[in-house]
């Protein structure tokens, strides 16, 4: 989902080739490169187990190598990852650059909107259980390790989550380089068993043709459509292909993946399947039983280093993909943490890391063991991954100009494709998977409520709103004009602000240069420096400003005044000189506020809890003056 690279930080024009490659194999496959530790596992052992046999492990096998061939490789990384915006992935870039696209088509991007606002809100139901579920699995590898020592897997994992959770406020930065290191050394080491394991029965890769999956599904029917609910999860986490190419760049993901982690997954889950023929006992776990007695608690080690960097990956994405939501409007201000002063995709924020760390310590406890777990996952992965293939072809179709006969049909194969696994990871919901696709649906919820809200208050403040000619024409040469810039914020570029109303009718004084002051968020990741500040001078001393960002900036509303020349402007920046009036706005749910009342209330909570804008837009807060307003929806 949305972007993950600020766990190593390595922004694309800024590290060599050989790094972005590097922090790529470390950040971007985090998470689909930790599901050899339960994927199987899940198959064979879950709560539809089957039988392991010849049919049944040649079958599954050939799905899951089909499935990462069709999902991964072909869908996310020759298809999907075409769909940059200015770089940027994720669905809420998808979003952005579908807005432009479909400008015309109003119902249309309507519709994608909502598709994608909702993609974008399952991924936080999945940024709660990926790491429960990783960490959960690596740590079981105790009962093959060290039997006596099992009963202590779920303490030590919940122990190892709180600590990732406690150190989410100092930044990954010092740790960040270690992470492509540890994850190559770990696609290697699945490799290396995979091999090792298929040397044992090299019969397996004749699972390499898809007609053991199609004997498979046939013979077992409906066992077998569950069993890909189970084999779905042999590829949760590539839609991070997607969402981080932004930071590293489409060319050293698409090589990492080709060269290095599609081969170790694939080696490594054809020699489990090749174990499971000859041992078949194996089944109960079957990734920690693939090494030697001696290896298995380094391996243990390994597995969860490898899981709390996935996990780390996660977090991160879950703030990257809040910034982008506050930035677009679709959640209210957060506090925004900074970690690194070099890498500007190091943040922090609060409220969603201690939110995620109850509801992954929760997961744990509630669910006890990974196969549970595992039970409940997959709905909101593949519930995305439907979504992104849905929203990529109104892309394929409106902007690449795809026709004919070949891309339809591409596309009803990719659609099938997911809709299967949609359908099989759905009958996990009352086995659990309810959680990822509750926690999704209430982030939509807030989340659209926040969006319409938010234009509610707009148009009733368009409609109060004193226009500009009429305030101009009715100031008075007696106003008391005061030395210094008095610069008023305000969401609209049109009419006179709230707070600018409320000074002269409380103070009645007016600077000797007033700035009306509107940030707007564009749909592009960034705008570039010189398109940052436009200005319009009202008379010669009244002045409209708009700042621009894009969705994966942090507004800076001094630093892009200091920034700008006189002639952008029309007059000089002097920080001392300057004061800041905002309007605090109090939302009150009217009788008739066009949407229902549950919803009225909320949006008031929401706005109330909101970050100050002074703190927002770092405005100094010596210079920030603040006049209160009711405004009725």
């Amino acid at each position: 989902m949305a972007s993950a690279a600020s766990a190593a930080g390595h922004p694309v024009r800024q590290s060599s080739f050989g790094m972005l490659f590097i922090s790529a194999i470390g950040v971007v496959f985090g998470d689909i490169g930790t599901s050899p530790l339960y994927a199987m596992k899940e198959v064979f052992a879950g709560p539809h187990p089957l039988p392991v046999d010849r049919l049944h492990v040649l079958g599954v096998l050939s799905l899951v190598f089909w499935t990462v061939l069709l999902v991964v490789s072909l869908k996310y990384v020759a298809i999907i990852m075409r769909a940059d915006n200015d770089g940027e992935g994720s669905s809420f870039a998808m979003l952005a650059l579908l807005q432009r696209t479909l400008a015309n088509r109003p119902k249309l991007l309507t519709i994608a909107g909502s598709l994608g606002v909702f993609a974008a809100a399952l991924f936080y139901g999945d940024s709660a259980i990926t790491p429960a579920i990783s960490v959960l699995s690596a740590v079981e590898g105790l009962q093959v390790a060290a039997p006596e020592l099992a009963q202590w897997a779920v303490p030590l994992a919940i122990a190892i989550l709180v600590l990732l959770f406690t150190v989410q406020s100092k930044g990954s930065a010092a740790v960040g380089g270690l992470f492509g290191t540890i994850m190559i050394v770990w696609f290697v080491l699945l490799a290396v068993l995979g091999i090792s394991n298929i040397g044992q029965a090299p019969g397996v890769l004749a699972a390499l043709s898809p007609h053991w999956a199609i004997m498979f599904i046939a013979n077992d029917g409906w066992i077998g459509f569950l069993a890909l609910g189970s084999v779905v999860l042999a590829v949760t986490g590539a839609e991070a292909l997607y969402a981080d190419m932004g930071h590293f760049g489409r060319l050293p993901i698409r090589l990492a993946w080709y060269l290095l982690v599609w081969p170790a997954l694939i080696l490594n889950y054809f020699g489990q399947g090749a174990m499971l023929l000859t041992r078949p006992e194996a089944a109960v776990n079957p990734f920690f039983l693939m090494g030697p007695t001696w290896a298995a608690l380094p391996l243990v080690v390994l597995a969860t280093a490898a899981t709390i960097i996935a996990s780390q990956a996660v977090i991160s994405g879950a703030f990257s993909v809040t910034r982008q939501a506050i930035q677009l409007g679709y959640l209210p201000r957060m506090e925004i943490i900074h970690t690194s002063e070099r890498e500007i995709g190091q943040i922090y924020i609060p409220f969603v890391n201690w939110a995620l760390m109850v509801a992954v310590v929760a997961l744990v406890i509630g669910f006890g063991n990974s196969m549970n777990l595992a039970a409940a996952y997959g709905v909101a992965v593949t519930g995305t991954m439907l979504i992104t293939t849905t929203l990529v072809s109104m892309l394929a179709f409106n902007h690449w100009g795809w026709r004919g006969i070949w891309a339809w049909g591409l596309v009803i194969l990719l659609l099938c494709v997911d809709i299967a696994y949609f359908m099989a990871t759905a009958t996990k919901i009352t086995h659990g998977g309810w959680f990822p696709l509750a926690a999704g649906i209430a982030a939509f919820l807030v989340m659209t409520t926040w969006k319409q809200g938010r234009l509610l208050v707009q148009a009733k403040l368009r409609e109060n709103a004193l226009p500009v000619v009429e305030f101009l024409g009715s100031l008075s040469e007696r106003v008391s004009r005061v030395p210094g810039t008095a610069v008023f914020l305000t969401a609209e570029t049109e009419g006179v602000p709230l707070a600018l109303l409320h000074n002269l009718k409380h103070n009645h004084v007016l600077h000797e240069r007033v700035v009306l002051l509107t940030v707007k968020v564009e749909a592009v990741p960034r705008v570039p420096a010189d398109q940052r500040i436009t200005a319009e001078a009202l008379r010669e001393d009244i002045f409209r400003v708009i700042v621009r960002y894009g969705f994966m900036e942090d507004p800076d509303v001094p630093k892009a005044l200091a920034n700008a020349r006189r002639a952008d402007l029309g007059f000089d920046y002097e920080p001392m000189r300057f004061s800041y009036f905002l309007t605090r706005e109090t939302v009150v749910p009217g009788a008739d506020s066009g949407m229902a009342p549950w919803r009225g209330h909320l949006f008031s909570f929401l706005s109330r809890s909101a970050t100050r804008t002074a703190d927002f837009f770092q405005l100094p807060v010596n210079r920030v003056v603040e006049l209160g307003g009711h405004v009725e929806i």
